[in-house]
């Protein structure tokens, strides 16, 4: 493979990616209505990953938590760089920031 196919194919892969993760528009060759389900499917995965890590905010949330997770990480792509925890807490924060979550969350 030459530099300039590399690069095409750099530049192909992060459209994509920033199609999935990050809400951004269809690549060429790629049906949106596909790319918005794997979205959401991606996106739950990630929601499940956070309530295991985090249940108490995430219960104290209550039926607010799916919508108030998919805002987060809509503005919050998660990088290959960020383990789960990580991202968990950086939710808890956010949330708690916005003022969905009290800073001090109750025990139960």
């Amino acid at each position: 493979m030459t530099g300039p196919q590399r690069d095409r194919l750099a530049a192909a892969q992060s459209a994509l990616l920033r199609a999935l993760l990050a809400d951004g528009p269809a690549p060429p060759g790629f049906d949106p209505a596909r790319l918005a389900l794997e979205t959401a499917a991606l996106r739950a995965k990630r929601r499940r990953v956070v309530a295991k890590l985090e249940p108490r905010a995430c219960r104290a949330l209550g039926e607010k938590f799916p919508a108030v997770f998919d805002e987060y990480a809509r503005e919050h792509p998660k990088r290959t760089d960020t383990r789960a925890g990580e991202d968990a807490r950086a939710f808890v924060a956010w949330a708690r920031t916005r003022g969905h979550l009290r800073r001090r969350l109750p025990w139960r």
